[in-house]
């Protein structure tokens, strides 16, 4: 059973074991009510969901009346997923969603994250409404519309606990009415990818826009409001998912140097297919806070007879193929100020010249990379099989390279600095091509005692390994 102190300065010491007991109880301060005890690790999604559900049945059972949950965190960090995680666990709980409580009259400047945007009176009205056991009008807000069209009666659930979910639900003016604080966070770079999927759907704004928001209003307000409460969590989680795994029609690349003729790529071609030439200079933003050498979901920003399409792509590779889902919006330059503004940095531009030849099932293409000063021949198509069948017909098996270019790019730059190591410490790195799969591999075959021997001189090369 969870342990009950008489006061919230003195919290007693957890206990190890099964994830369920890391649950403890501790008597407010000044309260007859109880709450438990903040968890100072961070907590995955999984393991946050079973330690949010075993707290909120354990308040239950301490305590009178309502329990109050409120989940806060940064657009699109999943709060809303996670709230109908733990509503399907336990569907016999009710859920208010601050975004139904925007009053549409105190927007300014399109800032729709603005703490004043929340209209308060009613919210608290409604929670008052629900702790004397009476049922509630709460508000309806359409966001295409920006107005509250209507209003839903909320019961009281038979549970009695309540989850107020939204980015402000940890705020001054909530928490201390809040019996079970908890924050969801993400990363700055996945958040902002979920936040532009689900802004073009919900409100129907172009990806730019959406971006530029969340530079110029969104992250601001973030760091500024909403940041400090998260601070304030009994439990803090951090929501590591991917949104590129949602994507069920990713392209399959099949990628080489081998050489291939103009006329070897049309004799695999359709009878309808068309050719062009081009030329690209690709900007590859690293996300705040990634490893370059480690990095798989670069922001890449193409220049294209002076149009720029900014791409969310990520890459996995299944060798020999490169499988890499992506998604391509029309943007203008100066997009690039606003993502720089959330700490994204250009990690190289390159530039390509490309001859292309495509039909309804493949596209062929070889693509001259100034930076390489090297020629590649790639393979591109949605079926599998079928862009595994045309690499069969122009000779290239055995020849891939499953690398995309900033991979390939960051490669040589490492296998350059591994050139520069003493001889003796070189020797223990392989650095064949061919052989390495990934930057980080070079140096990861060199031997740990070795490394370390050389670590504070070579700092440089061997960080992250």
């Amino acid at each position: 059973m969870a342990q009950d102190t008489s006061s919230g300065a003195d919290s007693p010491r957890r206990r190890p074991g099964l994830l369920r007991d890391q649950v403890q109880l501790v008597k407010k301060k000044d309260s007859d009510r109880y709450e438990i005890v903040p968890i100072e690790d961070t907590l995955s999604f999984e393991k946050g969901f079973f330690i949010v559900i075993r707290a909120c049945q354990l308040l239950a059972q301490k305590n009178h009346g309502i329990i109050l949950v409120g989940v806060a965190g940064p657009s699109g960090a999943g709060k809303t997923v996670f709230t109908e995680k733990v509503l399907n666990f336990m569907p016999s709980i009710a859920v208010i969603t601050m975004d139904n409580y925007n009053d549409s009259s105190r927007i300014i400047d399109g800032n729709f994250d603005d703490p004043r945007l929340t209209d308060y009176d009613t919210l608290l009205e409604n929670i008052r409404g629900l702790k004397e056991g009476k049922a509630v009008q709460v508000p309806i807000y359409d966001f295409k519309s920006s107005s509250r069209i209507g209003y839903r009666t909320l019961e009281v659930p038979s549970s009695r606990i309540v989850i107020i979910e939204g980015i402000y639900a940890l705020s001054e003016k909530l928490r201390p009415l809040i019996d079970l604080r908890v924050s969801v966070t993400g990363g700055v770079h996945f958040d902002l990818v979920k936040r532009v999927f689900r802004d073009i759907q919900r409100v129907g704004q172009e990806p730019e826009e959406i971006i530029h928001q969340i530079s110029e209003t969104v992250y601001p307000m973030y760091k500024a409001f909403i940041e400090p409460d998260l601070q304030t969590a009994h439990i803090k989680i951090i929501n590591k998912f991917n949104p590129f795994t949602g994507f069920q029609n990713p392209t399959y690349i099949l990628k080489s140097t081998r050489p291939v003729t103009v006329d070897e790529i049309k004799a695999v071609m359709s009878k309808e297919h068309t050719e062009t030439t081009e030329e690209t200079y690709d900007i590859y933003l690293l996300p705040p806070g990634e490893d370059p050498d480690a990095c798989q979901s670069y922001l890449r920003m193409r220049n294209r007879d002076g149009k720029y399409n900014l791409m969310f792509e990520e890459w996995v590779t299944d060798s020999p193929f490169i499988i890499s889902p992506r998604i391509t919006f029309e943007v203008s330059v100066r997009l690039l100020g606003g993502l720089m503004a959330l700490g994204y940095t250009i990690a190289t531009i390159l530039k390509r010249s490309s001859h292309i030849f495509y039909d309804d099932r493949v596209c062929v293409k070889t693509d001259w990379l100034e930076q390489l000063n090297r020629k590649y021949v790639q393979v591109q198509g949605r079926d599998r099989l079928y862009v595994k069948y045309v690499g069969e017909q122009l000779g290239l098996d055995g020849s891939y390279v499953p690398r995309t270019y900033i991979e390939q790019i960051q490669l040589e730059k490492l296998v350059n600095d591994v050139m520069a190591l003493p001889d003796d410490l070189k020797t223990k790195l392989s650095i064949d091509d061919d052989l390495v799969s990934s930057p980080k591999e070079a140096l990861s075959r060199a031997s740990a005692d070795r490394r370390t021997k050389y670590l504070s001189r070579y700092c440089l090369f061997l960080v992250a390994v």
